[in-house]
This record gives structure tokens, sequence and C-alpha cells, in this order.
């Protein structure tokens, strides 16, 4: 049972971390390598992408393979094409590597230098953002072929598939995963969870700064309309409101149905999956949409009570002790929901604790992971400073 006493502010995936905190990616380098020719609903638990050439062409299957339903991102492409471009200029093959599957070698330098240039020739902030995200996802995506498994973003070696077990989301709730590219493929991120466990339409990823998928967004939330549209994040210039302030006399208002009951209009909520450094830039960017599509600058936002530390906290410790995970959010959320009559018929609880053990599942696989690799499992003592 959730504890009202505490107001619950949400953290999106990480918070910052020194590198030596973090789950690396393989420090080896990694050449590039094709696209599978089977997409990845269709494979088992745990498959990578493989292929024979070297071609750096990204697939619609290999794309959705990650967790998306969208179609791929047009800048992703031209990125994609550019570092192509980039390899036959110089007759040299890309190869990635180290924490987030970074660029490596004499191909990195010519790269860098490259794209800064190209940043800097963008007089305009919105294109400016859309290069940096699509430049950071395209390098991800190449950097994780044959060394992550696209279902669970973890190293194969260490995959977590076979140890959770999907489970349907109620008709009447979609979760919305607002995620930073720096998060995107991280092998700590939490937010891919809940498309692993509630599936891609149930929790959506959108991308910061990928146009199509923020389109897919806004628009559904136009349909929905701003009541039934909500943003866990702690909004320190507007009133937060709990669940129970918002949902407690819902079913007075709606002739005794529960918002639930009406699947086809279902209750949108919005985790914003990124550090906290990070979040506050995607917060004030889901403000400027609800601005132009409501005329109101504040998108509405809740406040979740927490009845502890999520379990992540011990490996990859937040800024204070009432900031968590973006899946342990999820958790909370749908288990204060569940306390609430009119929502207490749809197994919400059940629904938490599936997610909840696959968080313990991706704690287990990360802390075997740093155990092999002879890195610290505890929070360390440099840390103790920020938890107040």
């Amino acid at each position: 049972m959730l504890s009202a006493a505490r107001a619950f502010s949400l953290k999106g995936s990480a918070s910052p971390l020194v590198a030596g905190n973090r789950t690396k990616m393989d420090c080896r380098p990694r050449v590039v390598r094709g696209s599978s020719s089977r997409s990845s609903s269709s494979s088992p638990p745990g498959e990578t992408l493989k292929g024979d050439s070297h071609d750096a062409t990204i697939t619609q299957e290999e794309w959705q393979g990650w967790g998306t339903y969208s179609q791929i991102p047009m800048k992703v492409k031209e990125v994609v094409e550019d570092l192509k471009a980039l390899e036959k200029d110089m007759d040299a093959r890309m190869s990635f590597g180290g924490n987030g599957g970074k660029l490596q070698g004499d191909f990195k330098v010519k790269e860098d230098k490259k794209h800064r240039a190209t940043y800097q020739a963008l007089a305009d902030p919105e294109k400016k953002l859309q290069f940096f995200t699509a430049r950071q996802i395209a390098c991800r995506l190449l950097g994780s072929r044959g060394y992550l498994c696209q279902k669970c973003w973890l190293a194969m070696e260490d995959c977590m598939c076979s140890k959770v077990t999907p489970c349907s989301l109620c008709n009447g709730i979609r979760f919305w995963l607002y995620m930073h590219p720096k998060d995107f493929l991280r092998q700590n991120n939490t937010g891919k969870l809940l498309w692993q466990i509630f599936g891609v339409h149930a929790a959506t990823l959108c991308l910061f700064g990928i146009a199509e998928q923020e389109e897919v967004m806004w628009n559904a939330f136009k349909v929905a309309g701003k009541r039934r549209v909500w943003c866990l994040y702690p909004n320190k210039n507007a009133a937060t409101k709990s669940v129970h302030d918002i949902f407690s006399h819902s079913s007075a208002n709606l002739e005794g149905q529960s918002p639930l009951m009406k699947e086809d209009e279902p209750l949108n909520f919005v985790l914003i999956d990124g550090t906290w450094s990070n979040s506050a830039a995607m917060f004030s960017r889901l403000k400027e949409h609800a601005k132009l599509i409501w005329e109101e600058e504040d998108i509405p936002c809740i406040s979740l009570a927490l009845p502890g530390v999520s379990a992540m906290h011990k490996l990859r410790p937040q800024p204070s002790w009432d900031r968590t995970c973006t899946a342990a959010a999820a958790i909370g959320l749908l288990s204060e929901l569940h306390l609430l009559n009119q929502f207490s018929s749809h197994g919400l609880d059940k629904q938490a604790a599936a997610l909840e053990d696959a968080l313990e599942v991706l704690l287990e696989a990360l802390t075997t992971r740093r155990l092999r690799m002879g890195r610290s499992i505890t929070r360390k003592d440099r840390h103790n400073s920020n938890i107040r």
C-alpha cells in the first residue's frame, strides 16, 4: 500500500552519474553491421541484429524492433546517409564502442568536426534540436547492432527477455515515454520496461526532438482534450494535484462511470524519461506545445505518494530520496489509482506488480554485469551529500 504522506516528484530514466557508476557498453570498438531481414516482433527473445554486409542503412523493421511503431524519422535517415558518405570520402569504416555506442578512432575525429560545423550553421533552435537528436539516435542505432538485444536494450550476454512476463495494460490508460535521446538504448534505462511489459501501443515511445513522434503524441492529446492528459512532473509554477485530488470525484462527473471505462478515450500519462538536468528542457517543450493546442502554457501535472525508494536507487543514485526512476513512477501511479474505488476493478495492482517484477529483473541483470566486470554495485559515498 502506498503512503499518501509524502509528495512524489517524477524523475525520468536516470539521475546524473559519474562515468564510473554507469552501466557502460563494451569498450571494444565494434564495426557497424548491416540490418537483419527479420523483424523484432517475430524474433525470439534475446536476438540481436546481425548481417553479412557493412551497410549502415536502417530498415523500418530494425527501427521498430527497438520499441516503437513509428516510421523511421527523416532526420535520422539523413544523418545515417551523411555517415555513409563520410565513410566513402575517408575510405574508412565507422566503428563504435564505449558508453552509448560512440564513434571511435579517426572516423570519430573527422565526423565530430563535421557535425559540429553543421550544428553551428543552423540558425533555428528547432533545427538544432532536431539535428542533435537525430545524430544521437543514429549513432546509437548503428553502434548497438550485434551487441544489444533489441527488446531489453541489454548486452546479449545479459539479456533479460526470457525472465519477464508481458501483461496487458488496462485499455483506459496510455503511457507516453517522453525520452531524451541520450537515454535512448541506455542499458540502465527503466522506461523501456513499460513497452516491454505492456506493449508499444499502451506505452508509446516519443523521443525528444523527433518531430514525427512528437506530432503523433500531440495529435493524440488534441483528440483526448486537456482534461485527459497529465504529466508526472513537479511543476513549480503551477499547482500540482495528487491522484486522489484529480480522480477521487471523477466518477460523479461521469454519471457513475470510471474514466477507465472509456476505452476509446484513454487517460494519457506523460512520463519524462531523462536525467533531472535534461528534464527541465523537456518539460518546457511540453508546455510550449500545450500552449499551441490549448492556448494555456501549463500542462496538467500530477504528484504521487511514494512508498519508499526505488529498487534502482541502490545501483543508480537519484539526486534525492524523493526522486525515482521512470518505471517506479509508473508503478506508483498504477498502485495509487488502484486504491480508488472506481479504479479498483481494473487489475491495476496486478499490472503494477508485473512492472515491478520486471524492474527487479533489470536490477539483477545490471548488478550481475557489474560484478562480472569488477565494478561496484553500491552507492558511492560521494553521492550521500545529494540525499536530503
